[in-house]
């Protein structure tokens, strides 16, 4: 097994969502002793966003790139290859403002590339990604699970879904920012996802 946790916090240390997908790291491990670990933590090593000149970059001909257009291509070819190397994702995703953060977002335009990630066919778009589990470790304030709020679900759902990833398991801890009792019992609840995710 290798794993590749991603870690969407903004902050680098004390994250909750953070904390969630450690959890899920460690289970795996327990389970598979032999399985490697990359860690991309996107507070540490942010992505530059997809802009006007990382758009031209990308729709420039290789072999017509200057050497700046190379260069910015080459960094989501890096996330690209992560991607492709791993067979199982782990993504610690805090809840901002009802979305998933910029750094995941930006994370996913990186490796979300037509004709290498995802192609379009006579049948429509094909995902590439494939064979791949996902461990979305999701990290709420309020509670959201199942309601009209939760944005984040849908949209992972259909964007790893649209690049190939279908097995996906989301693991809940809500209610963090409602009292000790209320974290406690969303740390809790995605102890229980994770045990019914790994069943």
């Amino acid at each position: 097994m290798k794993i590749l946790q991603i870690n969407a916090s903004a902050r680098r240390e004390g994250a909750n969502s953070t904390r969630v997908a450690d959890s899920v790291i460690a289970r795996l491990r327990a389970a598979h002793p032999e399985a490697q670990l990359t860690l991309r933590d996107l507070a540490v090593t942010p992505h530059p966003v997809l802009d006007e000149a990382a758009l031209g970059a990308l729709f420039t001909p290789a072999d017509q790139r200057s050497a700046e257009q190379a260069a910015r291509v080459a960094l989501d070819d890096a996330l690209i290859a992560e991607v492709q190397a791993h067979d199982t994702l782990v993504l610690g995703v805090p809840m901002y403002n009802f979305g998933v953060p910029v750094q995941l977002k930006t994370w996913i335009d990186a490796i979300a590339r037509a004709g290498v990630t995802f192609r379009y066919t006579a049948n429509g778009p094909e995902g590439l990604l494939t064979g791949k589990t996902v461990y979305v470790a999701l990290a709420r304030g309020g509670l959201y699970r199942d309601t009209a709020n939760d944005s984040q679900v849908p949209y992972l759902k259909s964007v790893l879904g649209f690049l190939g990833m279908i097995d996906v398991k989301f693991i809940y801890a809500e209610g963090l920012a409602m009292g000790p009792e209320a974290a406690t019992r969303g740390f809790a609840q995605a102890a229980a996802d994770l045990d019914a995710a790994l069943a």
